[in-house]
Order: structure tokens, then C-alpha cells, then sequence
């Protein structure tokens, strides 16, 4: 997925410096979704490639990557594709297992100009994101917190998964929050990720609770 020529250039044990001296990816995950996108010989874009090309990045990667896509307007049939591998990343985060996807899922795919739409949306955030990326509060992401962390993205992964009016969004800006705090072992994105989670369970469960009254009154009015 990564062209050896133009990364072999760029990377220096695996880091750049900034002027700041923080370390950073030589290859940023913005970066290599772009080369992915920018492919034009790709007819379709699998879940197995996104895995491929992600390496070493593991969880925050592959949840990013799944998740970020949902707080935009996506083509019809993209939830579908990314809910899946959500749910079962975030319950192996949860359980402190190593990422793994089942070929029903690995081999969903979505056409090279679905894929690059939804990339071209997304990547601006992305690259937002990461520039504030850095370790601190490590504490906040790493074992046994970690775990909790899992749980709460579990639950999220879910209710992304949901066929629910307005339930997408907020659930995808907390698991995008916990990807990038997973990736760079930054706890302050952690934080930011359980305040949208709680604001995600309050919204998503106003909006079940009007549905089911909604669903009530047209009953009684009905008979």
C-alpha cells in the first residue's frame, strides 16, 4: 500500500521531528489513506486493504479509520460497511486482545469512488487531528484503563451500528477521540472521547426515548 520509494525518504527509525521536537509518524495516517485514495488502478477498496496498509498502527488505526467516515454524510450503505469491524475491534479492545477481523468482514469492500469521496471529506479533520497529537496523561490509555476505554467504545460501536435518526455522529466523534488518543497515547483526547460518550448516550437515548413515545401515540391514536 505504501510505496517503498517516496517512505524510504521519509523515514528516520520509524519517526520525523517537528521544530518542537515532538516525534511524529514519518507516514501519518492521513497520508497513507491519501496514497489508497489517489490509487486510480483500485476498482474496489476492501476492509482486508485498509487492515493491510495500517501495519503496526493496530487499534487506533483501524477504529479511526472505521469511525471517522460516520461524522460526515457518507454514500448510502457506508455504516453498514464500518459498523461491523467497529464492533468487534472495539470488543477486542475491550478484552485487551490483539486486532483481528473474520473474513466475512475483512472482505467487505466499497467502490475506489465511494471510498475516495469519503477520504476526501475526511482527511482534513484527520490531518487536524493529528497535528495536536502527543504522549501525555499516558495513565489514561494504557492498561487497566485502557480496557475501560474499550468498554465505552464498545457501546459506541454499537449504537453506530444502530439504525437510529441521529444516533451516528456523536458516537463517531468519541471513537474518532479515542483513536487518536490511542495512537499517540494521548490521554487528553481520551478525556475529550468519555465527554461525547456520556453526551452520545443522553442524545442517542432522548432521540430511542421520543422514537418509542412517538411509536406509542400513533398506536392508541390508531385503534
Amino acid at each position: 500500500m505504501v510505496d517503498s520509494e517516496s517512505s524510504a525518504g521519509e523515514q528516520h527509525a520509524g519517526h520525523t521531528h517537528t521544530d518542537h521536537g515532538h516525534a511524529v509518524h514519518a507516514n501519518r495516517l492521513s497520508e497513507i489513506l491519501n496514497r489508497i485514495a489517489n490509487d486510480d488502478t483500485r476498482e474496489r477498496v476492501s476492509v482486508a486493504d485498509l487492515f493491510t496498509a495500517m501495519g503496526d498502527r493496530a487499534f487506533g488505526a483501524l477504529i479511526l479509520i472505521f469511525a471517522l467516515p460516520n461524522i460526515v454524510p457518507t454514500p448510502p450503505g457506508t455504516s453498514a460497511i464500518t459498523g461491523a469491524p467497529l464492533v468487534f475491534l472495539c470488543f477486542q479492545l475491550m478484552l485487551g486482545m490483539q486486532p483481528w477481523l473474520p473474513k466475512f468482514i475483512a472482505n467487505r469492500s466499497m467502490s475506489h469512488g465511494d471510498f475516495k469521496a469519503i477520504i476526501t471529506r475526511i482527511t482534513p479533520w484527520l490531518a487536524r487531528g493529528e497535528r495536536f497529537l502527543k504522549p501525555r496523561w499516558e495513565g489514561l490509555v494504557r492498561p487497566p484503563a485502557e480496557y475501560g476505554l474499550g468498554l465505552m467504545a464498545f457501546i459506541l460501536a454499537i449504537l453506530l451500528a444502530l439504525p437510529i435518526p441521529l444516533g451516528n455522529m456523536l458516537p463517531a466523534l468519541a471513537l474518532s477521540l479515542f483513536a487518536f488518543a490511542l495512537l499517540e497515547k494521548d490521554g487528553i483526547y481520551a478525556l475529550a472521547g468519555s465527554v461525547v460518550f456520556v453526551i452520545s448516550l443522553v442524545v442517542v437515548g432522548g432521540v430511542v426515548l421520543a422514537l418509542f413515545k412517538a411509536a406509542l401515540l400513533l398506536l392508541h391514536t390508531s385503534f
